[in-house]
C-alpha cells in the first residue's frame, strides 16, 4: 500500500473534513433509528395505540425514505450533491421540532414523514458525495465514516434513553426532539461549510468553481492532472480498447532488430543518464488479457471483469529489479521529476498551448501507429527544457508531475498527468486516413497502469504474442486503456480546439439519453454489481440478527444481572441495546483501516464465511438439547460475533462499491436505483420476520440467512471486481470496456 507521511495527510485534511462534515446525515440517522425504538413504548402507552398505528409510527421514516429515493438521484445530477444534503439538514431539523411538540398521533406520523425523508436523502447521497470528493487512496476509508457515525450515534442515542428511563415519566417528545439540536449543526455545515461536489461542477461546465473546490480539498494549488481526470469522467460509451506493453532493457528485449528500428518498438530512457529501455507492444487485446492475467483467469462462471480488475492490483516487486529502476516512486510509474518542478507547466492552457503548436508543425504526418509513444518518459524539469534532444522514433519528453505536454512517436503529441493510483492520464494526437481516403485527426485518451507481472529472470524465455522475448534480466508490463477523450467530438475539432481537456465541458459533454446511458454495457454490469449485492446483503439477516439480539442476551441471563442492580426491565433492554450497538464500533474501526488496504472484494470474502459459520452454529444450538446456561452462552456469542464482523465487512461495502461503480452523468440515479432496491428489501425483511418466525421458527429463519450468505460470496466471487486506490473515472472506463469487449466476444 502507498504509505501516506505528514505531508499527505496535511493534503488529504480537507477532504477528510467534508467527509466527516457530511456523514453527520448520517449520526442523525442512526440516533433516530434508536431513539424511535426506545420512545415507542412511551408513545403506545400514553397515546393508548393499536399495533398497526405503533407499526406505522416506526415505519413512517421507512416510507418516507423509501419514497424521496425514487427521485433523489436524478434531482442531485440536476441541481447538485450539495442542495440535496442541505434540504437532507432541513428536513432533519424540521422534524425534530414537529416531533418535540406533537399534540397527537397525526402531527408524529407527518414529523416522522419528514424525518424518512432526510433519512432517505442522507443515505442515498453523502456516499456520492464522499466519493466524489475523497482521493482514490483513502476513498474506502471515508466512506466506511457513515456506518460508524451511524453505529455511534445509535450508541449515545440508547445511552441518553437508558438515562431517560430512569426518571419517573420519561418525555417520548423530548427523545424524539432532542434530534433537533445534531440537525442545527448538520444544517449550519451544510451550508457554510460544505463545498459543491467537483464532479458534479465539471459536468456542468463550471470549471472555476470545480478547481476552487479541489484545491481546498487536496491542500495543493497544482489540480489541473485531476481536473483533467473528472472532464474525462463525462463520457459514456464510445470505443475503447486495452493494449499492453512489454518493457525491458534494450538489447535484450530486441531480439534480431537494432533498438528502434523496429517500427513496433519504442524507445525509453531509464532514471541515470546512459540507461535505454524499450517497449514492446505484446499484440494483446482486452480479452486476450483477461484470459491471461490474475490466478483467476480459469476460475469457471468467473466474470471476465473481476479478473480484468484484479489483474489491476497483482504487486510487481519494490526493489533489486528493473521496476525500482524506472519506476523509483511507487504509484507513478512516470513520476521522475523533483515534484516541485512542474509549477510553470501544470497550468490547463500552458499545456494546450504546447499541444497547438507542435499539431501545427507535425501536423501533416500519419501519426496513427496505435501507441507507439513509450508508457514511461525521461523527466525534464524546467532548467532543462531547452536542452532537449533531437526527436527520434520512440523518444518521448514530458515535462512536469501532475500536468505536462510531451512528444511521441512520428509526429504525435501526448499530454501525460498522474491521476494516483499508479495510473496515468495521457492524450495522443493521432491523424489516419479514413474510409473516404480523406485524413482524420484527433485526440486519443489513454488510461496507463504498471504491468501486472514480472516474469523472465537471466537465461529465462518469455513467449509473446509480439515476439519471443530473450531473457538477460527482468521485464515489466504496462497496460494503457484507450478511447476517444469524453470532449473531442468531431464538432469540437472543427473548431480548431487547443487541447484536449478544459474546453467547454458543458457544452461539449456527451448527450447520451438518460435510459440509453443506462443500457450502456458497462453501466448495465454496474447495476447488476450493485443491485445484485443490495439484495444479497439485505437478506443476508441483518435485521433479524440485530432484532432478536437483546432478547438473546436477555435469556443468556444478561436481564437478571441488570435486575439484580436495580434496574427496570425496560432500562434493562435499553442498556442491552446500547452494549450491542457499541460492540460495533471496534468492528467498524478495522473496517476503516482495511478497506483500502485489502481492499473491498477480499474484505467481503474474508468476512462472509464467519457470517457462515456463526449463523450455522447458532442454528445447530437451536436444535440440539443442552444446558440453558451453554445454550445461551453460544447463542450469544454467535451474535455478537456476527454483528461484529458483518459491520467490519458486509455493512459498509454495499454503498461503497456502489458510489464507485457509475459514470459521472448517471451516479445519482443508479445510486437511487440501489438505494431504491436497499429500502424495499428492508422492508420485506422486515415485515416477514413476525411470519417467519410463527411457521418455520428462529432455527428457520437462522438457515435462510446462512444460506443467503452462501449465496452472497459465491456472488461476490464470481461478479464483485476489486475497486480500491483506483480513479472513479478509470473503474467506470474498466467496466464499460470489459463488458462492450466481453458482449462482442460472446456474439462471435
Amino acid at each position: 500500500m502507498n504509505q501516506i507521511g505528514p505531508s499527505g495527510f496535511e493534503e488529504m485534511r480537507g477532504a477528510v473534513l467534508v467527509a466527516l462534515a457530511a456523514t453527520v446525515g448520517n449520526f442523525l440517522q442512526g440516533w433516530d433509528n434508536a431513539a424511535i425504538a426506545g420512545a415507542v413504548i412511551y408513545i403506545k402507552a400514553e397515546l393508548d395505540l393499536s399495533s398497526t398505528i405503533e407499526g406505522l409510527v416506526v415505519a413512517m421514516s421507512l416510507i418516507g425514505a423509501t419514497a424521496i429515493t425514487t427521485c433523489s438521484g436524478a434531482i442531485s445530477d440536476t441541481v447538485g450533491r450539495r442542495p440535496m444534503l442541505i434540504a437532507s439538514s432541513l428536513l432533519y431539523f424540521v422534524s425534530g421540532l414537529v416531533m418535540l411538540w406533537s399534540p397527537n398521533v397525526y402531527v408524529l406520523l407527518f414529523a416522522r414523514l419528514l424525518d424518512g425523508l432526510g433519512i432517505g436523502l442522507a443515505v442515498t447521497l453523502v456516499p456520492i458525495y464522499i466519493s466524489e470528493t475523497a482521493p482514490p487512496d483513502i476513498r474506502g476509508l471515508l466512506n466506511t465514516l457513515p456506518q460508524f457515525m451511524g453505529s455511534g450515534a445509535m450508541f449515545l442515542s440508547y445511552c441518553m434513553i437508558f438515562a431517560m428511563s430512569l426518571e419517573t415519566s420519561p418525555s417520548w417528545k423530548l427523545m424524539l426532539g432532542v434530534l433537533a439540536i445534531p440537525s442545527l449543526v448538520y444544517v449550519a455545515l451544510a451550508i457554510f461549510f460544505l463545498p459543491e461536489s467537483p464532479r458534479w461542477l465539471v459536468s456542468k461546465g463550471k470549471m472555476q468553481e470545480a478547481k476552487k473546490v479541489l484545491q481546498r480539498l487536496r491542500g495543493t494549488e497544482d489540480v489541473s492532472g485531476e481536473m483533467a481526470l473528472l472532464v474525462e469522467g463525462l463520457g459514456i460509451g464510445g470505443e475503447k480498447s486495452i493494449e499492453e506493453y512489454i518493457i525491458g532493457p534494450a538489447d535484450e528485449l530486441t531480439d534480431d532488430h537494432e533498438a528502434g528500428g523496429d517500427q513496433s518498438t519504442v524507445k525509453l530512457y531509464g532514471a541515470e543518464e546512459g540507461l535505454s529501455w524499450v517497449a514492446k507492444p505484446t499484440g494483446q487485446s482486452s480479452i486476450s488479457l483477461v484470459s491471461r492475467h490474475g490466478s483467476l483467469a480459469n476460475v469457471p462462471l468467473m466474470d471476465p471483469l473481476v479478473t480484468l480488475f484484479g489483474s489491476v492490483h497483482e504487486k510487481l516487486p519494490e526493489s533489486g529489479s528493473m521496476r525500482s529502476m524506472i519506476m523509483p516512486n511507487f504509484g507513478s510509474m512516470f513520476s521522475q521529476a523533483d515534484p516541485h518542478a512542474h509549477g510553470d507547466h501544470s497550468d490547463e492552457e500552458s499545456q494546450l498551448r504546447h499541444g497547438e503548436e507542435y499539431r501545427s508543425e507535425h501536423g501533416g504526418a500519419d501519426s496513427d501507429d496505435d501507441l507507439q509513444s513509450p508508457l514511461i518518459s525521461r523527466q525534464t524539469t524546467s532548467m532543462d527544457k531547452d536542452m532537449l534532444p533531437p526527436l527520434s522514433h520512440g523518444s518521448l519528453l514530458s515535462m512536469g508531475r501532475r500536468g505536462s505536454v510531451v512528444q511521441g512517436t512520428a509526429g504525435e503529441a501526448v499530454a501525460a498527468t498522474d491521476i494516483g493510483g499508479g495510473w496515468q492520464l495521457a492524450w495522443q494526437w493521432a491523424e489516419k486516413e479514413g474510409e473516404d481516403g480523406k485524413k482524420e485527426a484527433g485526440f486519443k485518451r489513454v488510461y496507463l497502469h504498471e504491468g501486472v507481472a514480472t516474469a523472465s529472470r537471466r537465461g529465462s524465455l518469455v513467449s509473446l504474442p509480439g515476439g519471443d522475448v530473450a531473457g538477460g534480466g527482468e521485464y515489466i508490463q504496462a497496460a494503457a486503456l484507450v478511447s476517444s477523450p469524453a470532449l473531442y467530438s468531431k464538432e469540437l475539432l472543427s473548431q480548431h480546439p487547443v487541447g484536449p481537456a478544459m474546453v467547454h465541458p458543458s457544452g461539449t459533454a456527451s448527450k447520451t439519453p438518460m435510459w440509453a446511458a443506462l443500457l450502456e454495457p458497462g453501466v448495465r454490469r454496474a447495476l447488476i454489481v450493485g443491485v445484485g449485492i443490495q439484495i444479497l446483503q439485505q437478506f443476508a439477516g441483518i435485521n433479524g440478527v440485530l432484532y432478536y439480539t437483546p432478547q438473546i442476551l436477555e435469556e443468556a441471563g444478561v436481564s437478571v444481572l441488570l435486575a439484580d442492580l436495580g434496574l427496570g426491565t425496560t432500562s434493562a433492554s435499553f442498556l442491552i441495546s446500547a452494549f450491542t450497538t457499541f460492540l460495533m464500533l471496534p468492528g467498524i474501526l478495522v473496517a476503516m483501516r482495511l478497506m483500502d488496504i485489502t481492499g473491498r472484494r477480499l474484505l467481503l470474502l474474508s468476512t462472509i464465511p464467519i457470517l457462515i459459520v456463526s449463523l450455522v452454529i447458532f442454528d445447530i444450538s437451536e436444535l440440539i438439547t443442552m444446558s440453558s446456561v451453554a445454550h445461551s452462552g453460544i447463542e450469544t456469542a454467535c451474535v455478537i460475533i456476527y454483528f461484529c464482523v458483518f459491520v467490519a465487512g458486509y455493512g459498509p461495502i454495499p454503498n461503497i462499491l456502489c458510489s464507485e461503480i457509475f459514470p459521472t452523468p448517471v451516479r445519482g440515479i443508479c445510486i437511487a436505483i440501489c438505494a431504491l432496491v436497499f429500502w424495499i428489501c428492508d422492508i420485506i425483511v422486515t415485515y416477514t420476520l413476525p411470519v417467519l418466525l410463527s411457521t418455520i421458527g428462529l432455527a428457520g429463519i437462522f438457515a435462510i440467512y446462512a444460506a443467503v450468505c452462501v449465496i452472497s460470496w459465491i456472488f461476490v466471487f464470481l461478479k464483485v471486481p476489486e475497486t480500491k486506490s483506483m480513479p472513479l473515472e478509470v473503474i467506470t472506463e474498466f467496466f464499460s470496456v470489459g463488458a462492450r469487449q466481453i458482449d462482442a466476444a460472446k456474439g462471435e
